[in-house]
């Protein structure tokens, strides 16, 4: 339970804040820095790609000192990397802190994950898993009221940058008492690396599959704010748009686990997934009952498939869980880098997201269209 409630803490950080917290102040600068869609979809890219080289980097390399040194390195500098944005200027210097941040998430998802992971399965408490991959919903729920707080304040936007990089060291101090080191950490996947040379073809679609999930899902989750804020009728709903985001976020993985063990996490993953294209579809009407429901859809279903296509993988192949975790999380990480450009040019283009918004929708639908076992089991079992 330590162990878990370790790993929620670090995805808190890493994720909740050191990512995610993007999204509630990119309204706030955009306004003050003359931002287009395009140059916030170019930041927020520069962090997914920085995601994606983290990820690869989390899987394939060498580990001197052990996983959780890494582990809580990565989480200190998540925490850092945070509070930078407060005081640098210049869209160089903002690209390349939010590209290292990326690289400091990636690294802590892998490898709280792949340590968490172990130790829940080896005492036979997988459903603590869910507990782990909940800190993801909660840090996104602590940054909505975070900025909405700070905001109504009247305090500016480099003021809720340096408040995320303080709650992230906090969040790096728990981490470091409740995740102690163990003998199982895989420092060296290279005894894996062996034998991925052909991965099995329904791990090649997963990995597919998830790589549109990261497109699908990074478009809505890049620009809801800013959308509310750019909609008149809807802007009332600024302040509490992604806390409504992160409160759907936090239980959904365990709600999500209950449904995979009577169906199977191929059915599971594929049912979120097109929850969540439903929602993402819905939202292009532009209504506070849209936004709303899509804001639902997004924090209900965002990290559940997360999680649940990570146990999914792991079920399909007998592969060093860090190793496949860095995989999967390469394709997440390639489908965010395209996602906010892509939403970017097209929203400058037509002075809307509605098309941006159509093709993450469709995107989400060829994730569930191309999920390896997809189909409803009577059972399912976590090996």
């Amino acid at each position: 339970m330590a162990v878990a409630i370790g790993g929620a803490v670090a995805l808190a950080v890493a994720m909740g804040i050191g990512r995610f917290i993007f999204t509630p102040i990119l309204p706030f600068m955009e306004a003050d820095l003359g931002w287009s869609k395009s140059d916030s979809g170019l930041v927020a890219s520069a962090n997914y790609l920085g995601y994606l080289f983290g990820a690869l980097a989390a899987a394939w390399m060498r580990l001197p000192g052990g996983a959780r040194y890494w582990f809580l390195s990565a989480l200190l500098a998540s925490a850092l990397t945070t509070a930078m944005m407060a005081v640098v200027q210049g869209m160089t210097v903002y690209l390349a802190v939010r590209f290292a941040s990326g690289v400091s998430s990636a690294f802590v998802l892998v490898l709280a994950s792949s340590l968490v992971l172990a130790r829940v399965m080896r005492v036979g408490r997988p459903g603590l898993f869910s507990l782990h991959f909940s800190g993801v919903g909660s840090g996104i729920a602590v940054t909505g009221v975070l900025v909405s707080v700070l905001a109504a304040s009247g305090a500016a936007w480099p003021a809720f940058w340096l408040a995320g990089g303080a709650l992230g060291v906090v969040g790096w101090l728990l981490a470091m008492r409740l995740v102690p080191a163990g003998d199982d950490e895989a420092d060296d996947p290279s005894v894996s690396r062996q034998h991925m040379g052909a991965l099995e073809e329904p791990m090649r679609r997963l990995i597919v599959s998830y790589g549109l999930f990261g497109f699908g899902y990074v478009i809505l989750a890049t620009f809801i704010s800013a959308m509310v804020r750019d909609t008149p009728d809807i802007q009332w709903l600024e302040s509490s748009i992604w806390i409504i985001v992160g409160l759907a976020g936090a239980p959904s993985v365990a709600i999500w686990t209950v449904v995979a063990r009577r169906w199977g996490y191929g059915f599971t993953y594929v049912a979120a997934a097109l929850v969540q294209a439903v929602g993402t579809l819905i939202c292009v009407q532009g209504t506070a009952p849209a936004v709303i429901f899509g804001a639902m859809t997004l924090g209900g279903t965002i990290v559940a498939l997360t999680a649940i296509g990570v146990i999914h993988a792991r079920n399909l192949t007998p592969h060093d869980p860090r190793l496949v975790l860095g995989l999967m999380t390469g394709a997440f990480g390639l489908g965010q880098v395209v996602g906010p450009i892509f939403a970017g040019l097209i929203g400058d283009a037509t002075g809307s997201l509605s098309w941006a918004l159509a093709g993450a929708s469709l995107a989400l639908v060829g994730c569930a269209v191309l999920t390896p076992g997809g189909l409803p089991t009577s059972s399912s079992s976590v090996r």
